[in-house]
């Protein structure tokens, strides 16, 4: 059983129906820690000690938020930058984090028609990933294909249900360890191992 961490970062939680949903789904999956930066620092004075000693402690990091401006909110932005330090994620003695596994889980407004190389957005949600992929790569972790949640802003109660269950199915595959890494990022979103209604365009 692998053991889970979700950093969750999202700074109008109350306005988002689908996050409270998704959230809602993560209780109770087993080795599950939910940890909720804008909760935990609204100050933005992070404990570096503290979070490195959380990633320490998971197998499968889980960044999860909204999509702002093709890439996740301040606070996330900034654990990022604080918390993978050199020599401790990265670099010549950097390796604490080989071998553990990242994801981002992500909700969008757009359909996903919007991004693509003809769409409005004009490149797909896995090219504005890139730079997650890459410091996965650096700090020696395996990325993941991300779960996305697509038109969030026109979403019926039984969409927001049925995605939130989604995330909860693919968050219990991730901690049974059922599949091997070759088979996981053969995929474009992790959605697509459960082949849910994940998408609510327009």
């Amino acid at each position: 059983m692998k053991k889970i961490l979700i950093l969750f970062a999202h700074p109008a939680l109350e306005k988002s129906r689908i996050n409270q949903g998704m959230i809602q789904q993560t209780q109770g999956v087993p080795g599950l820690t939910f940890h909720d930066l804008y909760q935990r620092y609204p100050d933005f004075y992070i404990d570096v000690q503290h979070e490195q000693e959380l990633l320490l402690q998971h197998d499968i990091i889980v960044l999860h938020h909204p999509l702002y401006w093709y890439s996740v909110p301040p606070l996330m932005k900034q654990w990022i930058d604080l918390v993978l330090e050199h020599g401790w994620a990265y670099g010549h003695t950097g390796n604490m984090l080989r071998g553990k596994r990242l994801l981002n889980a992500i909700t969008a407004g757009g359909g996903k028609e919007a991004y693509c190389d003809r769409g409005y957005n004009r490149y797909t949600i896995r090219e504005f990933m890139k730079p997650f992929e890459q410091t996965a790569c650096l700090c020696s972790m395996t990325y993941l294909p991300p779960f996305v949640v697509h038109g969030t802003h026109r979403m019926m109660l039984s969409d927001i249900q049925r995605a939130a269950e989604s995330y909860r199915a693919i968050l219990n595959i991730l901690a049974s360890d059922q599949y091997d890494t070759s088979f996981l990022t053969s995929f474009e979103y992790l959605n697509d191992i459960i082949k849910p209604s994940y998408e609510f365009n327009d």
